[in-house]
């Protein structure tokens, strides 16, 4: 007998109306969805979970290796490792895990008071966690597919007209924030969210940094996670791409020094490096070279 987790683990998953939807599965919504379902696959979303490979450790390998992949590997019946080695693309090669300070790894009760081992599952693939007669961790489907983010998907497929699912892109900007940041944040080993601006690990954390940013708070909500990053779609790798998306509110802009053809996240949005991982700082702003996580105007914002 499989065990069903409660719902809160599915992270970034809205309740739908009586009778309970259930989870169909990408497959399914690519019947009508055809364009949506061919890009997909191809964005690191969908490949944010998968059993460990032959030349890999552990049994979970968690990320799509854009910069990294960390692992997981069952102890016992009760408890999961996250592994202290991680894959670095940077290295082509293992260092230390991100918030680990040693190789040993972290342990952790798989029914622990802040479940954090099924929320890391819930974060990386979609639908319900459920647990095997054993209590083994079964994801229902891996990555981040369809339905993490527009809900259960089995009344929609029955009837469409009547049944619609949940479109994010409609939310407000704090909405489309903070749907995001359900996953897209920084916590500590121990399991405290991260939020001082001026560490560089809270780099990873995208929209609390957005939400810092001048640009964000005084775009009157035309400025969201959306206006750059395409949900179905691989990363865009252009800078002249957000150059454009920046050109939308700031057709003009005035420099105060020359810019020699710099784009835009060169200087408003400097990667911010911890350890082997590099992210784009969110906290769009002005920085002085020498320090991409302290705007110049930082007593101002």
């Amino acid at each position: 007998m499989r065990m069903l987790l409660p719902l809160f683990l599915c992270v970034g998953i809205a309740a739908a109306a009586d009778p309970a939807p259930g989870y169909v599965g990408a497959a399914t919504c690519g019947k009508c969805h055809r364009t949506e379902f061919d890009l997909q696959p191809k964005s690191a979303h969908a490949h944010t979970l998968a059993p460990s490979a032959a030349d890999q450790p552990g049994d979970w390998a968690f990320g799509a290796g854009s910069q990294a992949i960390t692992f997981l590997r069952r102890e016992d019946r009760e408890h999961y490792r996250e592994l202290g080695q991680t894959w670095y693309r940077e290295l082509n090669g293992y260092g230390l895990t991100p918030g680990h300070r040693n190789l040993n790894g972290v342990s952790f009760r798989l029914f622990d008071a802040d479940a954090r081992i099924l929320r890391c599952f819930a974060c990386h693939s979609t639908g319900p966690i459920t647990l095997g007669d054993d209590d083994r961790v079964i994801p229902h489907e891996l990555g981040v597919r369809c339905e993490m983010c527009h809900g259960p998907g089995s009344l929609h497929a029955q009837d469409p007209a009547r049944n619609h699912p949940r479109n994010p892109g409609r939310l407000p900007a704090g909405g489309v924030s903070t749907f995001c940041a359900s996953c897209h944040r920084f916590k500590l080993e121990t399991g405290e969210e991260l939020t001082d601006l001026r560490d560089p690990r809270n780099s990873r954390s995208e929209p609390l940094r957005l939400a810092a940013s001048a640009c964000f708070q005084k775009s009157n909500g035309r400025l969201t996670c959306l206006t750059c990053h395409s949900p179905h779609a691989p990363l865009e790798q252009s800078a002249a791409v957000y150059d454009r998306a920046c050109g939308k509110c700031h057709p003009a802009p005035r420099h105060a020094a020359a810019i020699a053809g710099q784009s835009c996240s060169q200087c408003h949005m400097p990667g911010i490096r911890t350890g082997n991982l590099v992210f784009r700082n969110h906290r769009i702003a002005t920085y002085r070279p020498e320090d991409p996580l302290v705007p110049v105007n930082a007593d101002r914002h």
